[in-house]
């Protein structure tokens, strides 16, 4: 049986004719489409896809379009599109994309429109679109799709670092971790042996960040407001000195009193009473290691003498690098993000809380 037979010898419902025909376009002619009570079909070529199909059907133009707004509605061509593609069919078109065109030569990414933009960006890296699209005399959309499409550059600001390293500062740094990255290899060991410390300042308040402030909340209730605030003036200097298994010496700086080599001496001192109170087998096997920046007062004459003295052995640390001591990067953001929007009745009592619940930190994030 024919997919179509004349109207007169499928029923006398002419409504009935007009449905089944559509239904039949839908499935076997737009796969991508929803087959409902009102048909939708998607986009321009499955309507052309109908308009060939009626074509082949022997449809007129007429109808054709017809039966398009009854199927589309809003969505189907109109009259001229309609007829424009049914004389494509008629002569001898197939395919239901348009025609290629070759369109307006581009004037602006050129070969000597690009190495213009890209000499222009060269001479001052830090100037904005705005200064190329007036030098060059292209728009900023033309400018911009140049930069990131035509040379792949992107406008990425600084990043800060505490210091540029020199040369020497470098080959310095690289040498320090390789001997590093050997002692630990050849022994492992070497890490449990190793106390290191630092100085920081604890502050009587410091404002918490943004993320402590954050809470959870429904579209309805109102959002939470806070003033800004500063750090207090009141603060104290904090001496840790910690290993893998927690700390092992803290202690507050006197007010008034600068960290130099006489007074880091007496802070030596100390340590090396809790290091035979606390760790007494490191003490017994005389194999601890201390590890400290390079503040002046840490490489002052005096406390080099006091340590070549008392047969301390120090591991090397490089310059303006603290992502290599583990106060700096580990121990002093955990303990102050804890103490962040809390006050306290001195500047002791809080840090000397958190210190001591750190000492039973896990050796692994020591590490």
């Amino acid at each position: 049986m024919p997919l179509f037979v004349p109207f007169n010898q499928q029923c006398g419902n002419w409504r009935l004719y007009k449905c089944t025909c559509f239904l039949v376009l839908a499935v076997f002619f737009t796969p991508f489409s929803r087959v409902s009570a009102n048909i939708e079909m998607a986009g321009v070529k499955e309507q052309r896809t109908c308009i060939k199909f009626c074509f082949k059907l022997n449809k007129t133009g007429a109808e054709t379009h017809r039966m398009l707004k009854e199927a589309f509605g809003e969505q189907a061509l109109n009259q001229a599109r309609t007829f424009e593609w049914f004389k494509h069919f008629k002569d001898g078109w197939e395919s239901v994309e348009d025609d290629k065109h070759s369109g307006r030569p581009s004037t602006c990414t050129t070969l000597e429109m690009i190495a213009k933009v890209h000499e222009v960006i060269l001479e001052d890296r830090r100037q904005t679109i705005h200064n190329v699209c007036n030098r060059v005399g292209l728009s900023y959309g033309s400018c911009q799709r140049i930069l990131v499409d035509e040379l792949n550059m992107r406008g990425i600001a600084a990043k800060f670092v505490p210091c540029l390293l020199n040369n020497d500062q470098r080959d310095h740094r690289v040498q320090v971790c390789t001997e590093l990255q050997e002692a630990v290899r050849h022994d492992p060991n070497f890490q449990s042996r190793v106390i290191t410390g630092d100085e920081s300042w604890v502050y009587d308040y410091d404002p918490e960040t943004k993320q402590q402030s954050t809470q959870w909340k429904t579209p309805s209730s109102p959002r939470l407001k806070k003033a800004r605030q500063v750090r207090s003036n009141i603060k104290s200097m904090q001496i840790i000195f910690l290993d893998i298994r927690g700390i092992v010496h803290k202690e507050f700086v006197p007010p008034g009193q600068t960290v130099n080599g006489k007074f880091y001496c007496e802070v030596l001192r100390r340590l090396r009473k809790n290091v035979r109170r606390k760790r007494p087998e490191m003490w017994k096997n005389g194999n601890w290691l201390l590890h400290h920046d390079n503040a002046p007062a840490h490489t002052s004459l005096v406390v080099r003498e006091f340590l070549t003295k008392n047969n301390v052995t120090t591991v090397p640390h490089p310059a303006y690098s603290p992502d290599l001591a583990p106060c700096d990067f580990y121990m002093f953001p955990k303990m102050k993000l804890r103490l962040k929007g809390r006050r306290f009745a001195s500047t002791e009592r809080g840090p000397s809380r958190i210190a001591t619940d750190t000492k039973h930190a896990n050796s692994g994030r020591l590490q």
